[in-house]
C-alpha cells in the first residue's frame, strides 16, 4: 500500500513541476473550440486542472504558444503537421512523424479518429451551371464572374490556395480574405461562389454545398490529433490518451453543427458528448440554445480579445508619449536635426 501510494505521488511531480494548471489552447473556429473543451473537460474530469484559452489564433501562433510553454496542448492535424510545422512535402508514417516532433520538444498524444481535410466547396446549384465536379475542372473553368472567397489562413498556408493553385493551374484570382465563418455565410447569401471549406463542417449539407473532389491527391490526410508539449504532465498525458480513436467525421459534423446552427455554447456541446460517449445508453441531445442577434454576430471570446486589443493600443500610445514628447521637446531645440529624426522615425 504504502509502495503505491509512493508512486502515486511522485507521478504527480510532473504536474506540480508545471506550477500551474494544463493550458489547452484552440484555433478560432468552432472544430478547435469544440475539441478544446473537450480536451479540458476530459482533463478536469480526470482530477487535472485544466484551462482552455479560447481562440488564440491560427496554426503559427499556436504552435509558437505551444514551443514557448505558453500552452501545452491543442487540437491539430497531421496534414498541418506536416506542411506547416515540419515544412515536408509529404505526410510521413506515425513512426517517423513522432520521432520528427519529438526533435522538436513536441509529441502527439491522441490520435482523435477523424480526418478533416480542406477542400472546396460551392452551392450545388452553381456547380450544375458550372458544370464543376472536382478541381481539374474548376482549372479548366475560366469565367470572371465566378467568385472566390477564401479564408486568410487558407491564402498563405504552405497547404493553402498558392500551393493549390500552382498544382491544378487554376485560373481564378481570389479577393481579400475573410473570416472562414463569414466566407460560409456570404456563400449562402450568394455574395461570393466560390470557398474552401473543412471536410467536417457544419454547413455542408443545410447549404446543399458541393465539394469539389480533390483528383489528384493534392491536399494530404488531415487527421486530428492533440498536439502537446513533450513535458506535458504523466496524469495529463494519461487522461488525454483516453480520447484516442473516440471520434468520426460523423460524430464531428454533428457537433459542429450543434455549435454553428444550433446555437449552443462550445461548453455545452463538449459536454453533452463526454456524458453520451461515457454512456452506454444513448441520451437525448439538450434542446438547443439559440443565441440572440448580438451573440450570433460575435464570437464567444470577444471580451478577452476586446481586453486584448485595447490593452496593446493603450500600450503603444504610451510608449509613443514616452518617446515621442521628450523626442518633440528636444528637437524644438535643434532645428537642424528635424530632417534626421523625421527620416528616423519614417524608417521605423
Amino acid at each position: 500500500m504504502a509502495r503505491r501510494l509512493a508512486v502515486f505521488l511522485l507521478s504527480l511531480l510532473p504536474l506540480l513541476a508545471w506550477g500551474q494548471p494544463v493550458q489547452v489552447g484552440s484555433k478560432r473556429f468552432t472544430e478547435s473550440y469544440i475539441l478544446g473543451e473537450i480536451a479540458t473537460q476530459t482533463l478536469r474530469a480526470s482530477g487535472v486542472a485544466a484551462e482552455h484559452r479560447q481562440g488564440l489564433g491560427n496554426t503559427a501562433i499556436l504552435a509558437q504558444a505551444l514551443a514557448q510553454g505558453e500552452v501545452a496542448v491543442y487540437p491539430e492535424y497531421t496534414g498541418t503537421i506536416a506542411r506547416e510545422l515540419l515544412k515536408l512535402d509529404h505526410l510521413p508514417e506515425p513512426p517517423e512523424l513522432d520521432r520528427l516532433l519529438a526533435a522538436r520538444g513536441l509529441r502527439i498524444v491522441a490520435r482523435l479518429g477523424f480526418n478533416n481535410s480542406y477542400a472546396l466547396a460551392l452551392r450545388e446549384v452553381d456547380a450544375e451551371r458550372w458544370e464543376l465536379r472536382t478541381l481539374s475542372d474548376l482549372a479548366a473553368l475560366y469565367d470572371p464572374k465566378l467568385r472566390v472567397g477564401l479564408s486568410h489562413e487558407f491564402l498563405v498556408r504552405a497547404d493553402g490556395w498558392p500551393a493549390l493553385a500552382r498544382s491544378y493551374r487554376l485560373p481564378q484570382q481570389p479577393g481579400a480574405g475573410l473570416d472562414h465563418g463569414l466566407a460560409l455565410k456570404a456563400l449562402a447569401q450568394g455574395q461570393i461562389d466560390l470557398t474552401d471549406i473543412y471536410t467536417t463542417d457544419a454547413p455542408i449539407e443545410r447549404l446543399q454545398l458541393r465539394v469539389l473532389r480533390d483528383d489528384r491527391g493534392f491536399f494530404p490526410r488531415y487527421d486530428a490529433v492533440l498536439l502537446a508539449h513533450a513535458d506535458l504532465p504523466e496524469p495529463a498525458r494519461q487522461a488525454l490518451a483516453e480520447l484516442e480513436g473516440r471520434l468520426n467525421e460523423r460524430t464531428m459534423v454533428a457537433l459542429n453543427a450543434r455549435a454553428e446552427i444550433d446555437g449552443q455554447p462550445f461548453a455545452a456541446v463538449a459536454r453533452g458528448y463526454l456524458a453520451q460517449a461515457s454512456s452506454a445508453v444513448p441520451t437525448q441531445p439538450p434542446a438547443p440554445n439559440r443565441p440572440g442577434f448580438l451573440a450570433s454576430l460575435f464570437a464567444p471570446d470577444l471580451p478577452r480579445l476586446l481586453g486584448e486589443h485595447l490593452m496593446l493600443v493603450l500600450g503603444s500610445v504610451l510608449l509613443a508619449l514616452l518617446l515621442g514628447v521628450p523626442l518633440a521637446v528636444w528637437a524644438e531645440a535643434r532645428p537642424r536635426a528635424v530632417g534626421c529624426l523625421q527620416a528616423a522615425v519614417g524608417l521605423l
